[in-house]
């Protein structure tokens, strides 16, 4: 009698060993069908719809969503102005990070010097920050912006 409850006591045992060796290899693989795609976009890609932006932003302005939902957190865009255009004092309530992809371009944060943009540069934005731009060249600038909080533009008059 005693030897069959150390048996099923054993059986238990590997049957809960077995199920915590399965479900840490499902967790530790993960669901495949519940992971995103990767994503792989150029800034002449023709499948970019590219669309308006906020009404205060130079004539030509444009902005195209490379990933995310611009509604939500953790948006990529492409942000393009034609040559020679000015960027209005505005702010984001999300930090911006940014590549500039073509073009030359000033950024001014309010209380700091003039930055210029050169092709390949990196730029971070504080969340809420007002700031200028002016696309210096005279071929348009692609600016890519990546977002953590909901994509969002406020002119300052």
């Amino acid at each position: 009698m005693e030897t069959l409850q150390a048996l099923k006591k054993l059986i238990s045992l590997f049957t809960l060993l077995a199920l915590f060796i399965v479900s840490t290899a499902k967790a530790q693989k993960g669901d495949s069908s519940a992971m995103e795609n990767s994503v792989l976009k150029s800034i002449d890609d023709e499948t970019l719809q590219w669309g308006p932006c906020p009404p205060f932003m130079p004539e030509g302005c444009n902005i195209a969503v490379l990933h995310g939902d611009p509604s939500k957190e953790n948006t990529d865009v492409l942000f393009r102005v034609n040559g020679k255009s000015a960027i209005p004092n505005h702010w984001h309530s999300s930090a911006e990070r940014m590549v500039l992809l073509s073009g030359k371009m000033e950024v001014t944060y309010k209380g700091e010097k003039t930055s210029t943009m050169k092709l390949g540069n990196y730029a971070f934005g504080p969340a809420k920050k007002p700031h200028t731009a002016k696309c210096v060249s005279k071929d348009p600038c692609v600016l890519f912006i990546g977002f953590n909080e909901p994509v969002d533009a406020f002119a300052i008059e």
